[in-house]
């Protein structure tokens, strides 16, 4: 095992080794900058300094905690004393040993600037608003193809040699009942020679005895049965029973019309029974396969219009919308095939041709949080964004892992993790993991690259049918919190059988991950709802509901405010014998489900979910806790 231990941290050192060569320029041009603001000064940051008694306290103080000794360009070494670099033979310079962003709570997340630094970085922030997701059509590059719906293949009817094909090339039309090629089959030919003895026997017996005249009819049905079970259609054994000397070759007839896509057989070639000739398609309508990468999905719908332009026809639009979305990823190419079908009843649309797709986008009524492209840090899977905020009257950026949605030209929908109203960084996010990388800090840029799922990937966005199966479980949750901060039993248990039915009937299919996610919410739900429509007396239901809240909250985390109002989460800590509950209720006046009439307004809001928006995590990966977006004060 520690052998194991070593090579994997081997591996982790050299995996990100070339992530930090990548940004050592950066860190150090920063850190001189940085560390120049906050430790060593130089003649401005003296002058800074005399002209700000604030500045001189902070940096007098900063000077008494100055004893631990880093490098500028590996601020992994830490030292208790100057000295050199024993990687590169730089002289180390003094930072806070304590670095104070562990002290504010935010577990080294955070990186407090003074007006000068935040200035010589280049900081600029820029509010999160919440707006209607603007629209950005979606192109795609595809290929034209045959409509497979309307394929069909033309085959022997009988088994023999081809003595002649009709049709010799690809691209001929072929009407129906067209001949298309000649057989030599001996079957055929001791059937029909059967067939011609057997009315000749008939004729011959006309005027004998009955029952020699039944008996030769009989082998005349016989002979024609014989031909009909080989295959011969009617028509065609009609005209064999009329003839007098036996075929040695029959024809072969298309039941079928339409464009030859390929040519199976070949002449003097022995076909089975059934064997194929031809390959039909009927070119009316074609399909265009477009490829769309895993991120362009979530913009993508069956029945959405689709606007195709062809190379070989410049300046022509041509309408189509989408049939079909492949279930599975080419796992080479890392696409997904979207298809199109469109109308080519001229033809002068070919199988073959390259085609550019223009998907229009859907609009988003839910009005997203929505942040500049410039704002996030990625690494992995992780993106990253600095929060302004303050501390003990200076300005601070915490680094808060965020979940976005796909960029839409130059912004990016916000998941989760993000408040309306919020300052995010848009311009020096990487001087500020800079200066939290050489203070050793949970730089994003020191840590590993987040390749394992987390907390944010329970966030699953839902299309609209999805999204309406769930909204009467999240209603009902509702009913009974209503009616258990009215001291309304008999309400309560009834809306949890409601409750109840709901989960039941619920059926997701919008991706994978929505039906993987939902069947680890159902059970706790449909479990925790029995409970409070089983129970005797509202203390019993009060204590279902409890457990019921904490499945409720997940799923607001995984598939965000279903409702089509704002949500509140409120938390009472004198509930559940003074250990705290939460719950979730639409009104904005606290309507506590745990103490009814007793206490209805105890317990305060501590996040407001709109429309769409997710719940906050519980814990911000890299980090701790995200804080909460308080909306009141605790209330009795």
């Amino acid at each position: 095992m520690p052998q194991q231990t070593e090579e994997n941290t081997s591996a982790n050192s050299t995996s990100s080794s070339s992530r930090r060569r990548t940004w050592m320029g950066l860190v150090t041009f920063f850190s001189g900058v940085l560390l120049g603001a906050f430790a060593f000064g130089g003649s401005d940051a003296e002058e800074a300094a005399n002209s700000d008694p604030l500045a001189r306290d902070s940096n007098a103080e900063s000077a008494a905690k100055a004893q631990v000794w880093t490098c500028a360009m590996h601020p992994q070494i830490r030292q208790d004393e100057p000295g050199s670099c024993p990687i590169c033979g730089m002289d180390l310079v003094p930072v806070e040993a304590a670095d104070n962003a562990d002290s504010i709570g935010d577990q080294g997340a955070t990186v407090v600037l003074s007006e000068r630094a935040k200035i010589l970085a280049k900081v600029r922030t820029q509010e999160v608003v919440r707006r209607a997701k603007p629209r950005a059509d979606l192109h795609l590059l595809g290929r034209l193809e045959a409509n497979e719906a309307a394929q069909k293949t033309v085959t022997a009817w009988t088994a023999g040699r081809i003595e002649r094909l009709h049709v010799n090339t690809r691209g001929e039309d072929i009407k129906a009942g067209q001949v298309v090629a000649k057989i030599y089959s001996p079957e055929v030919f001791a059937a029909h020679q059967d067939l011609i003895t057997a009315r000749r026997q008939v004729g011959r017996l006309s005027a004998g005895s009955p029952s020699s005249r039944l008996a030769a009819e009989a082998a005349l049905e016989a002979a024609r049965d014989r031909l009909r079970l080989i295959g011969v259609p009617e028509r065609e054994l009609e005209r064999m029973e009329k003839e007098e000397r036996p075929r040695r070759s029959v024809s072969i007839r298309s039941p079928y019309g339409g464009t030859v896509i390929e040519r199976i057989a070949t002449e003097g070639a022995y076909l089975a029974t059934g064997g194929p000739l031809y390959r039909l398609a009927e070119l009316d309508t074609l399909w265009v396969q477009l490829d769309a990468y895993e991120s362009d999905l979530s913009q993508v719908s069956v029945g959405q219009p689709v606007e195709l332009r062809i190379d070989a026809l410049e300046g022509e639009v041509f309408e189509g919308e989408v049939t079909f979305i492949d279930p599975t990823v080419d796992p080479t190419r890392r696409t997904v095939r979207v298809r199109v079908e469109v109308e080519n009843a001229k033809g002068r649309l070919k199988p073959g041709m390259f085609a550019e797709a223009t998907l229009q986008a859907r609009e988003d009524a839910r009005r997203p949080l929505v942040v500049p492209a410039t704002a996030p840090l990625f690494t992995g899977r992780r993106a990253v964004v600095f929060v302004e905020t303050e501390v003990e009257g200076q300005t601070a950026y915490t680094a808060r892992t965020v979940r976005l949605g796909p960029r839409s030209v130059d912004e990016y929908p916000v998941v989760a993790g993000l408040s309306e109203g919020e300052r995010v960084v848009v311009q020096g996010a990487f001087a500020l993991d800079a200066d939290l990388q050489i203070k050793g800090g949970r730089s994003m840029m020191s840590s590993p690259d987040d390749t394992q799922a987390g907390p944010w990937d329970m966030v699953t966005e839902l299309d609209d049918t999805d999204r309406e199966q769930l909204r009467p479980v999240l209603s009902h949750y509702l009913e009974i919190q209503r009616a258990l901060a009215a001291d309304d039993l008999a309400a309560a248990t009834a809306a949890a059988t409601e409750l109840s039915t709901s989960v039941d009937a619920v059926r997701l299919s919008s991706t994978e991950a929505a039906e993987r996610t939902w069947s680890s919410l159902a059970e706790p739900l449909r479990g925790h709802a029995t409970h409070v429509a089983k129970s005797a007396d509202l203390e019993v239901a009060r204590g279902g509901f409890e457990t019921l809240s904490h499945a409720l909250l997940q799923l607001l985390r995984s598939f965000g405010n279903l409702s089509d109002d704002s949500l509140r989460v409120a938390f009472c800590p004198m509930a559940m014998g003074s250990e705290g509950a939460r719950w979730v209720q639409a009104e904005a006046t606290i309507d506590n489900p745990y103490f009814g009439a007793s206490m209805r307004t105890c317990g305060e809001v501590e996040e407001v979910l709109e429309v769409g928006a997710y719940m906050k995590m519980p814990a911000t990966p890299g980090g701790g806790p995200p804080t909460p977006a308080m909306a009141g004060g605790h209330q009795h």
